[in-house]
């Protein structure tokens, strides 16, 4: 399992901390940036939700940033992506939400 985020996201640490039995490779995506196969999986699955609007790093960008493709101003921006972005085999799910939390606290049997 492979969780996808950035070391100063809340979210990102609250993920983080709740895998007490389950061993998770973590990848600060600012550091590592997310492989083209992942992020193309998680463009099919989430589609624009998987961009963060609200961002700062979005608010700075141009018209003509906004405009590229989403898996390239992903790649140039990694920043942009919603976390914690988590990769369990073929499936994912997307932010820490209450809902995500408890999926993942079943599966670790707690």
């Amino acid at each position: 399992m492979e969780l996808y985020g950035l070391n100063s996201c809340d979210s990102c640490r609250a993920a983080r901390k709740a895998f007490k039995n389950i061993t998770i490779d973590y990848v600060d995506v600012r550091e590592s940036g997310v492989p083209r196969n992942v992020l193309k999986m998680a463009l099919e699955i989430f589609g624009a939700a998987l961009i963060n609007k609200s961002s700062t790093t979005w608010r700075g960008l141009d018209e003509q940033a906004r405009a590229m493709d989403s898996l390239e101003l992903l790649k140039v921006h990694p920043t942009l992506m919603k976390r914690p972005l988590i990769v369990n085999g073929s499936e994912m799910t997307l932010g820490w939400k209450p809902d995500v939390a408890a999926f993942y606290a079943d599966i670790q049997g707690s």
